[in-house]
This record gives C-alpha cells, sequence and structure tokens, in this order.
C-alpha cells in the first residue's frame, strides 16, 4: 500500500472515533459526588474518561462505561472502587503546613477573549489565600482582550501588551510584572481546578531548595477524533505520583536527567520560585509558540532550574482542565510543533550553556534511541501511568509520527531563525 493510501486508511480510522463523556468523581465520605467535566452536560450512558477523587485530590483516571437505563454515579462508584486510598506519604495536607507563598499567575493569549473568559473565571475562584492574576495580550491585532479584561475583571485582573510575538516573550513580560515570590503560568484554554493554584505554590513553602513545581494535566472534554486520540496515548499527564527531581541525587533509571524535560511537566500548569526563574534570566524568547521555533519555552525552564541545582517538584493534586485541539489538522500541527519544539530547546540549552555539552554528549546516544522510540507508531495495549487505567484504544497514526520527526530534524534550525528575527519594542503598555 502506498504511504498516500496508508494516510487515507488512518483518517478514515481517525473519523471513525466516538465522542467520550468527562467526568470528575470524589469518593469522599459515604457519599461519592459525580460531577461532568467542567463546563459539560450531566453524565449519562454511554463510554466515559473519570476522573477519580479522595478527599478532593486526584488519585487516578480510568476509562469505562455506563450501561443503558444504569444508574451513571452507582456504575462509576463500582468501577472506582479500586482507586488509591490517600495521599501518597509526604503530601497529604496537614494543619501543620505552612500557608503557600504568594503567588503570580500569567497567562498569555492571543485574540481568544472567549476562552480567555472561561480560563479567568476559574483563576479567580482559586481557594489561594493571596494571589494576583496577569494577563499577557501578546502581539494583538484587535482590542478584543483588553476590553474584556477592562470590562469584565476590572481591577482583580492585571493587563499588560506584549507587541513582540512568541509565547516565552510573553511569559518574560508576565515575569518582570509579577508581584509574587512564586510565579505560576498556566494557558488561556484551561479550567483550572479551585485547589490549582494552593497546591502548586504549597510545596514553595515547605522545600526551600525547589525552584520549580509542575502538575497535572486533563482533558476538560473528549468530544472530537482528535481530542479522543490525544487523551488515549496519554495526553499531557504525567501520573498521580507526586515526584521531586533533585540534581544532586539524579533518579534511577532516567539516564537523560535532565535533558528529558517532557517527562517533568508542561507549560499549561507550571510555576516557579520568582526570583529562581529571574536569576536564570527567564525563558529564551526564541523558542514557545509564536516563534520558528514552533515550542520547547517550557522545557527551557525545566532544564535550566535544574541544572542551577535546584529541585523540581510534579504534583498530581494541582490540576487544570485543558481544552485539547479538535482537528486532525490541529494533531499534525501539534505533532510537527512538538518534535520542532523538543530539538529546539535542546539547541538553546547548548547555546546558553555551553558548559552542558560534556554532559549532553554523554546522554546522547541513548537519547537519540529513546527519542525514536517516543515517535514510532504507538502500540496499544498496555503501558498505562501510573494510578490510571490504560485508555489506549486506538493506534497512533504513523503520519503524526513521521510529522513529528520531521519537527525534530527541523527543530535547531528554527531555533537559529528564531534568534535572528528583530524583536521590536514598540507599543509596550500596562495599567
Amino acid at each position: 500500500m502506498s504511504r498516500r493510501a496508508v494516510v487515507r486508511e488512518e483518517i478514515r480510522r481517525f473519523l471513525e472515533i466516538g465522542a467520550v463523556q468527562v467526568a470528575d468523581l470524589d469518593l469522599d465520605g459515604d457519599e461519592a459526588v459525580l460531577r461532568p467535566g467542567p463546563g459539560g452536560p450531566p453524565v449519562t450512558h454511554g463510554e466515559v474518561f473519570l476522573l477519580v477523587r479522595r478527599s478532593g485530590r486526584p488519585v487516578a483516571t480510568l476509562l469505562t462505561r455506563v450501561p443503558e437505563g444504569a444508574d451513571p454515579r452507582a456504575v462509576l462508584t463500582a468501577a472506582a472502587s479500586g482507586a488509591p486510598r490517600e495521599a501518597a506519604a509526604g503530601d497529604a495536607a496537614g494543619d501543620a503546613a505552612p500557608p503557600p507563598p504568594y503567588a503570580s499567575v500569567v497567562v498569555a493569549t492571543r485574540e481568544r477573549a472567549g476562552q480567555l473568559a472561561r480560563a479567568l473565571d476559574s483563576l479567580l475562584a482559586q481557594d489561594h489565600p493571596r494571589f494576583e492574576v496577569v494577563v499577557v495580550d501578546n502581539a494583538p491585532v484587535t482590542g478584543g482582550t483588553r476590553e474584556l479584561v477592562e470590562r469584565k475583571y476590572g481591577e482583580r485582573v492585571r493587563y499588560v501588551c506584549e507587541p513582540v510575538p512568541g509565547l516565552a516573550v510573553a511569559h518574560n513580560r508576565g515575569l518582570a510584572l509579577a508581584r509574587g515570590e512564586v510565579v505560576a503560568f498556566t494557558d488561556d484554554d484551561v479550567v483550572a481546578d479551585p485547589r490549582w493554584l494552593g497546591e502548586l505554590t504549597a510545596p514553595f513553602a515547605a522545600d526551600p531548595r525547589l525552584g520549580c513545581a509542575t502538575g497535572l494535566i486533563l482533558p476538560a472534554r473528549l468530544r472530537t477524533p482528535a481530542q479522543v486520540l490525544l487523551e488515549s496515548h496519554g495526553g499531557f499527564a504525567k501520573g498521580f505520583t507526586p515526584t521531586t527531581y533533585d540534581p544532586g541525587d539524579p533518579p534511577q533509571g532516567e539516564p537523560l536527567f535532565p535533558f528529558a524535560a517532557g517527562r517533568f511537566g508542561s507549560g499549561a500548569n507550571m510555576a516557579f520560585r520568582t526570583d529562581v526563574l529571574r536569576a536564570v534570566g527567564g525563558f529564551d524568547p526564541a523558542t514557545g509558540a509564536g516563534t520558528a521555533a514552533r515550542g520547547g519555552d517550557d522545557l527551557y525552564g525545566f532544564v535550566r532550574v535544574l541544572a542551577q541545582g535546584h529541585r523540581l517538584r510534579y504534583t498530581p493534586y494541582a490540576l487544570v482542565w485543558h481544552h485539547h485541539r479538535e482537528t486532525w489538522s490541529d494533531l499534525e500541527t501539534q505533532a510537527y510543533g512538538y518534535g520542532a519544539g523538543l530539538t529546539a530547546y535542546l539547541t538553546a540549552i547548548l547555546v546558553n550553556r555551553p558548559s552542558l555539552l560534556p554532559a549532553f554528549l554523554a546522554r546522547l546516544p541513548r537519547g537519540l534511541a529513546r527519542a525514536r522510540a517516543l515517535t514510532e507508531a504507538r502500540d496499544t495495549d498496555g503501558g498505562g501511568a501510573p494510578g490510571a487505567h490504560d485508555t489506549r484504544t486506538h493506534p497512533w497514526p504513523r503520519r503524526l509520527s513521521r510529522l513529528q520527526r520531521r519537527g525534530m530534524l527541523y527543530g535547531p534550525l528554527g531555533y537559529l531563525r528564531a534568534r535572528r528575527a528583530p524583536l521590536s519594542t514598540v507599543g509596550r503598555g500596562t495599567r
């Protein structure tokens, strides 16, 4: 079969993927509480992607089915009965825990006022005791974002216009304005759980050596084949085991540490100690969406902080719900951009910290093998993330794997092109 015919067959299978409901079940106390995913309709019969909580904290996900005519809450409660019963040691909430530090939340956005409003509503509902929200309007072509912030949110949200395009540039602008001891970053296409900011920033109060924290990202909805396919192969989730990455005590079985930054978390759910991120120069402006590099700004930040000797903490209790991309074309763009961002950030690290080159070269042979394995067509059985039932029920299209590999080949060139792009500083403004 020709490659074109293979792609056509992959797209045909892709279009047959059905929608999946998203639900949230809290097993706290005697009465389980079932809710739909954010903005979703009540759960009915059919296939369900279920987040399981205990006492409000995420502990597992599973994919199951509610039979027609059955009570969804009863069926899902029974299916979730095997979920972990308590938080991991060292992460249980307690009265003696120090209060989370004052935090700044930075949201970069561009011409997506409708999505931004949904994100801001969730951020302003956080149970964190003291925080601010900063919206960075990146290279806007209309006044829609400014008008939304001023009309609906007033003094509760700070607005700044950053005319230079690029996610890293926008994040650096937010970093420069942040007043908090910790600066958290999320995207305009998320809904933040009310406990998100408190759970994400609490580890900084408990560990003075902590430089960065990341959290759990789950799908807000699974309505289209693209959303279901992406989540069925892991999405953005990193499992349900709280983990501390310490450069002074590299994790066993991680020969690529700290260069395999993709396993630490993602830019839609990350926070840094503000003075630490400023000390390493923030994010490289030649990385990230909106530049020729296509991505990698978050991974760059993780490695720079770890390379300075600071710890990174992954906590699954800090949850945001992400609105995945919706079409086949979106997935193609995402696959290519992910591959480009991966090698672009590695190039950025070596350009900005050439002293890391020997350590990188020592890991390169196994790194190349790992990269190839990551981009092979993915199998469909086994290997679910810890704390999650396996949901890989659809084969990963080889077309997307090939695009990711092409992106990896392009990434270094894209980064160098982005470094040569002129940076205009005209039109900066804040209120």
